[in-house]
């Protein structure tokens, strides 16, 4: 899918950040070893931080009035929204049917757009970590409900992306790799490169790198040089031995299959479920060289038909006892509270792995199109 066909106002894309994944700390999120067992998440029913409103209670029982329905356009997996939906029911019981899609990331801004274009759309709540298209569809203020979530002071200055939209997870980009056919884990882009110049035969059309001619794609490699100009030393290294996919999803199977023997800029998010059910077979570090964390944002869409649901689901996502039921689902919740420990992956685990001045945390922001031009073409130009 061209990056152009995502862009309405002019042909704009946003700059995220770009990245890679750790040293040779290997992320085995499957449990066992000496690590705690996750903590039970403990849901409080009635009962709210007392740093909420004191008419907060007026927001709930308006939500109970609207029937207990909620509808999402994401492109969230439902294996992550799970623990999501069944805490979220706990805590408010009148919650009868969470309907969420599992559209491509701009196929959300799309649909909504095109539903509104034509009578109106049933989305309370979209979410996607397409950056450039969140820039995009968020630069209409007209486009999201205003609404200024009373766990905003509680959190980190990025938990705000742009106005009315904020940070679901903070899913980071790694590197992974079949360990059965590659032994030595690459620590980094520049490690991966010199694996590569050591060996070209056995790497030749065996890496898998996202195609930069999507959005996310995009976002996470022109960041990542930005942010990491001498990388593309290593980069002229390893693309001609690559081959673009369009899916982190997609690239995990082949690496797993054995199609590819790595990958880098592989969103974590779709990748630890793999990494526990492979046995060992599939892994991923985060880069020590940069690794991007690319937040998903969610909004409230601007005619939400349960405008009071879909404002006190997003105070859960963002609270404490959400952010536990994101990360239990598959994504990195970005809360202090969060205590990482097996099948729960967390901001600060990355920050411990690769040291904070190797995490590009990426800004949603625009790019000149002849930047993404300059850029698309140099990339794609040195692809085998």
């Amino acid at each position: 899918m061209n990056i152009q066909s995502h862009q309405r106002n002019g042909r704009r894309i946003l700059m995220t950040v770009g990245a890679a994944a750790t040293a040779i700390a290997v992320l085995a999120g499957c449990s066992g070893g000496n690590s705690p067992e996750a903590p039970t998440n403990d849901i409080a029913v009635g009962e709210y931080p007392d740093y909420y409103p004191s008419d907060y209670q007026d927001l709930v029982d308006a939500a109970e009035a609207e029937g207990g329905d909620l509808t999402i356009y994401s492109n969230t997996d439902q294996e992550n929204w799970e623990p999501i939906f069944r805490d979220f029911k706990k805590k408010y019981t009148f919650i009868k049917s969470i309907n969420a899609n599992n559209l491509d990331s701009d196929e959300v801004f799309q649909r909504v757009l095109a539903e509104q274009a034509t009578g109106g759309s049933d989305a309370d709540i979209l979410v996607s970590n397409a950056a450039q298209a969140w820039a995009d569809y968020a630069d209409d203020s007209a486009n999201l409900l205003a609404y200024e979530s009373p766990e905003l002071p509680e959190l980190p200055d990025f938990a705000t992306l742009l106005p009315n939209v904020y940070t679901m997870s903070t899913d980071p980009m790694t590197i992974a790799f079949n360990s059965q056919l590659m032994p030595e884990a690459p620590t980094g882009i520049a490690d991966l490169a010199a694996i590569i110049e050591a060996d070209p035969e056995t790497y030749k059309g065996k890496i898998t790198t996202r195609d930069v001619n999507g959005s996310f794609g995009f976002t996470v490699s022109h960041t990542f040089t930005e942010e990491r100009p001498d990388a593309w030393a290593s980069l002229e290294k390893i693309l001609p031995n690559a081959k673009p996919e369009t899916s982190s999803g997609t690239q995990g199977e082949k690496i797993l299959a054995g199609e590819y023997l790595a990958g880098f800029f592989i969103s974590g998010a779709p990748s630890y479920p793999i990494v526990e059910s492979s046995g060992g077979l599939y892994q991923v570090v985060f880069p020590d060289d940069g690794t991007v964390v690319l937040p998903r944002g969610i909004g409230i869409a601007p005619e939400a038909p349960h405008t009071a649901t879909a404002k006190l689901f997003l105070d859960f996502v963002l609270s404490d006892e959400g952010q536990h039921a994101v990360a239990e689902g598959g994504l990195t919740s970005y809360r202090e509270s969060v205590e990482q420990v097996d099948g729960l992956h967390t901001y600060q685990e990355v920050v411990d792995t690769v040291g904070e001045d190797q995490v590009i945390l990426a800004p949603y922001g625009l790019v000149p199109d002849d930047e993404v031009q300059e850029f698309i073409g140099k990339w794609d130009g040195l692809l085998g």
